[in-house]
């Protein structure tokens, strides 16, 4: 039988210093392309899901522009509505499952096998395969901008009937794509936790595991609960729109907010399926740069695993004005609002992480720390929009948008940025460059809140979502928000700059790149060698 872990280095490339861990860099197998194409190696794969997911960054965000652009000035300018409305929906499509979920994927392939020494994920060939179902399915998706009636221009919520009824015919198409991506996500997921729970070093307890790996154990769970119903939910579409049945069309005895329930009991753990794994990268982060353990390890796990929880919960605040009854409005507004409680717990941790700590500011300390203020800024409009009252107000209106910009741009977003910085010296044995890191940090900061924070006021006073011309009133709202969002999208040719320059040369890593790190990976050569932790390395429990 044909073992599915990578192939033994032979004695003469096999030293392994003190720590059990291998300073073998050759490759085994094709050359080239070929090899790109059949890796099995953990490295490789999380390094073809960070470079998917910069490119659908890119492309997600050239989308964006263009909204953007058209909202510059009232007025319809640049583009027609219908086209407008394509934009909005595959801007949003392709930041949430081509870039933020494959980025997160792509830390965690490189990073938990070597946080918790285990020599690759548990299923290399399965984790090849999910990989390479995302470029095909994200082809699918682009390609309906060409189709004959356009791309999706239902919203990225996909509502139906203006998913099924109303929708152009390419939206069959993007039902397969969402249906190739769910895949990938679960199989993914099931690597995941196979890896963490049977291939850590035998002296690493669960309760010894960095924050990073735990986040991401919890998440890959959320993943195998809601992609199924994901599933579910654009299968119902496929045979509304191409089979003649009524799941959501009135008219045959269907009913359109039962897609809403379906689809935000989806969707609402798939907002914490983007943020918790930024919380594990931002609990590794600061307690480097503050030279401190993490204050209250255990109660960021237990509230990790409480946000999950909770996360099934609530899924209804999103449709607080479909006509709920009365005792569901207040289940869910209260349900909301206890998130809160575990999300403060972890902001206090790390407050409190930084409190009397030796802090130094490099890259990723930084972008952690912005990750910190504007995410609770998000948070704190979150629970504005949870008093169910008050969001019949703001339902529907440029308010939203701000907030969950808030919590995935400076959330997600700044937090795979601090990761890439955390670790590149990692993968390519440089250090990135402090200079044009620091333009990059401080222009993204600023555009970023030029952007966002402005959409608060032009929502509390009645913009509403989706639209590509307003009233006169919402004019100088906007135009600040199109300098914002140009100047942030231009600083991340900066990033890219950065990580080519970093991979091409730069200053020398030693093994311990940061002063403060303690995890596993710190053990490791850098660059990390093809091959690592070819015998289980020694581990020395630190956090308790």
């Amino acid at each position: 039988m044909a073992s599915h872990l990578p192939p033994r280095p032979t004695p003469q490339q096999h030293q392994a210093d003190a720590g059990g861990m291998a300073a073998d860099d050759h490759h085994h197998g094709p050359r080239g392309l070929m090899r790109w194409l059949l890796t099995t190696n953990h490295k490789e794969i999380g390094t073809l899901y960070l470079i998917f997911s910069l490119t659908m960054f890119f492309i997600g965000g050239i989308f964006a522009m263009v909204v953007r652009a058209e909202l510059f000035q009232p007025g319809l300018q640049l583009v027609q509505p219908e086209f407008f409305n394509q934009m909005t929906t595959m801007h949003g499509l392709i930041m949430v499952f081509g870039a933020v979920m494959p980025a997160f994927v792509g830390l965690a392939n490189w990073m938990v096998p070597l946080q918790i020494g285990a020599p690759d994920m548990a299923l290399p060939r399965l984790n090849n395969f999910s990989f390479w179902l995302l470029p095909v399915a994200f082809a699918l998706l682009l390609s309906t901008l060409v189709m004959p009636g356009g791309a999706p221009n239902f919203g990225w919520t996909f509502y139906a009937p203006l998913s099924t009824t109303y929708a152009p015919p390419s939206t069959t198409f993007f039902i397969f794509s969402l249906h190739l991506a769910g895949i990938s996500s679960i199989l993914g997921a099931i690597n995941i936790i196979a890896t963490i729970l049977n291939l850590r070093t035998p002296s690493m307890r669960m309760m010894d595991m960095p924050l990073f790996v735990w986040t991401w154990l919890i998440t890959a769970f959320l993943l195998i609960a809601v992609m199924p119903v994901l599933a579910g939910v654009i299968t119902m579409m496929l045979l509304d729109i191409n089979f003649g049945t009524s799941f959501f069309n009135a008219a045959g005895g269907g009913d359109p907010v039962l897609f809403q329930h379906l689809f935000w009991f989806f969707g609402h753990p798939e907002v914490y399926i983007m943020i918790l794994p930024a919380f594990g990268i931002v609990s590794v982060i600061i307690p480097t740069f503050a030279r401190k353990r993490l204050f209250g390890y255990a109660s960021m796990v237990y509230a990790t695993a409480s946000i999950a929880i909770l996360s099934f919960l609530v899924w209804a605040h999103h449709m607080f004005v479909v006509g709920l009854p009365l005792v569901a409005e207040l289940f869910f507004m209260y349900s909301t609002m206890l998130i809160a409680v575990p999300t403060g717990v972890k902001v206090f941790n790390w407050i409190t992480t930084l409190f009397r700590g030796s802090l130094t500011f490099e890259p990723p300390m930084l972008f952690a720390l912005a990750f910190v203020v504007l995410f609770t800024i998000g948070g704190f409009s979150g629970l504005m929009l949870a008093i169910s009252p008050a969001d019949f107000q703001y339902h529907d209106t440029y308010f939203v948008v701000a907030h969950f910009h808030y919590v995935l741009v400076p959330g997600a977003v700044f937090a795979i940025m601090a990761a890439v910085y955390y670790w590149l010296p990692k993968w390519t044995g440089h250090y990135p460059h402090t200079r044009l890191s620091q333009w990059h940090f401080w222009l993204s900061v600023i555009g970023v809140n030029l952007t966002f924070f402005p959409m608060h006021f032009a929502g509390l006073a009645g913009m509403p979502r989706r639209i590509p011309d307003y009233a006169l009133q919402f004019a100088d709202f906007n135009m600040i928000t199109s300098i914002g969002a140009f100047m942030f999208g231009a600083s991340q040719l900066l990033f890219v700059a950065v990580v080519v320059l970093c991979v091409r040369g730069g200053e020398k890593a030693p093994a311990k790149a940061w002063d403060g790190a303690e995890d596993l990976e710190w053990t490791v050569p850098s660059p990390a060698p093809l091959h690592t932790f070819e015998t289980p390395p020694h581990f020395e429990p630190h956090r308790h």
